[in-house]
């Protein structure tokens, strides 16, 4: 009986390294399938290479581009104004959603604001923005700020708002001070949301940040796609977009991370996960 019972866990450890790896092509297969179809596209003489650079030939020149720094130049300034204006979003958000959710008059100012502001293109600010602080880092930063800041602020009233009421009436009752209440209970409850927008916020900031390096140019990878495509060195345009999403994949996977981990406690940690 003990030999039996030692060895039917080292038998079903097979199935479940088998599971991983075929979730893993799972999940990469398409990718990999489009890479194939790319390449074999680009070679069939269908068009030019200046409309699509083979695959390989676009790795080649991230290669190089990594190689004499300029890979990691331009995507470290992209990702500091991305960061920089998701960070600045983030509290602004948070706060003034608390504050729209526990305050009357603060409520009452600011709501017809991000009704009409919510979905609205912020992109229109772009000029205004530009000709109050011009075409540098705090442009560009204030820019994602103003755009990212709205799927934080809603995300936070709607998480506190959705706090249930018996769970506040309680804690009345035991005697906690609002306080308490905010700090301890309602920001703890609504989390999962303030994280939902969190994780909605961050790709909008880095739109916003190629978006605004393409317009205004400058040192970042949107800057860096404008000069090729100038110059019509389609592979560094190419390079860019694979660049980019490379970036934006690994933010949204860190971010997904990151919320596991707080969320830990959470019952959405306890249903298998698909990220």
């Amino acid at each position: 009986m003990a030999t039996v019972t030692v060895s039917q866990p080292q038998e079903g450890a097979r199935p479940t390294l088998l599971g991983r790896i075929g979730w893993v092509l799972a999940h990469t297969g398409s990718i990999i399938a489009l890479g194939i179809a790319w390449e074999l596209f680009a070679r069939s003489g269908a068009v030019t290479p200046f409309q699509l650079p083979t695959l390989s030939s676009v790795l080649v020149r991230i290669w190089d581009d990594a190689l004499n720094g300029s890979l990691w130049l331009n995507s470290s300034v992209t990702l500091y104004r991305a960061l920089a204006g998701f960070a600045i979003a983030s509290v602004i958000g948070v706060a003034l959603g608390m504050a729209m959710s526990r305050i009357a008059i603060v409520r009452w100012f600011f709501d017809p604001i991000v009704s009409v502001g919510f979905p609205m293109p912020k992109v229109a600010f772009l000029p205004v923005i530009i000709l109050w602080l011009g075409v540098y880092d705090a442009s560009k930063i204030t820019m994602i700020v103003v755009d990212a800041a709205f799927p934080v602020i809603t995300a936070t009233i709607v998480g506190i708002r959705s706090v249930d009421k018996y769970l506040l009436w309680s804690a009345r009752n035991m005697g906690a001070s609002n306080r308490a209440l905010l700090w301890q209970i309602m920001l703890p409850a609504a989390l999962p949301q303030i994280l939902t927008g969190l994780q909605v916020a961050l790709p909008i900031a880095l739109i916003l940040a190629v978006f605004t390096e393409m317009v205004m140019g400058g040192y970042g990878l949107g800057g860096a796609m404008m000069g090729a495509s100038r110059f019509a060195d389609s592979r560094g345009v190419f390079a860019g977009i694979l660049e980019i999403a490379v970036i934006g994949y690994v933010l949204v996977k860190g971010m997904a991370w990151i919320r596991r981990r707080l969320l830990i406690w959470h019952q959405e940690a306890m249903a298998p996960s698909t990220v």
